[in-house]
């Protein structure tokens, strides 16, 4: 399917968004990633549901990945937009996890924003 000059400018705004949260998360940038998700967002991972409020309080309180000197290698891995929602997989590796990340964002009064994230660790466990 062709792209049209608003999808390409919607999965321009989408990417711009995936950049802000890749910038947030290593920076542990609470005010940054508040800006990009819905406020009644949620966060879910297997065993642990967690409201976008809590999740900003435990990142405002976690060691920040910028000040360790980690590596930055966060990485779009697909992003499929469909009207006025989009679905992001990306891959978010943060100390000693290799998250992948889904991520459910909805367009609304002409913003883009993320209203779920669905993530695991990757990482080998044997």
């Amino acid at each position: 399917m062709k792209n049209t000059p608003k999808s390409t400018t919607d999965f321009t705004k989408i990417t711009a968004i995936l950049g802000d949260y890749f910038e947030g998360l290593y920076h542990a940038d609470v005010e940054q990633l508040t800006a990009i998700f819905h406020p009644h967002s949620q966060l879910i991972a297997p065993g642990n549901r967690r409201s976008v409020k809590k999740w900003l309080t435990d990142v405002a309180s976690r060691d920040v990945p910028a000040k360790l000197h980690q590596p930055f290698n966060f990485e779009i891995l697909a992003i499929d937009v469909v009207q006025d929602q989009a679905m992001a997989k990306v891959k978010c590796p943060l100390f000693d996890f290799n998250y992948i990340d889904f991520l459910g964002l909805l367009k609304e009064d002409g913003q883009w924003r993320i209203i779920s994230k669905m993530y695991t660790d990757i990482k080998d466990k044997t």
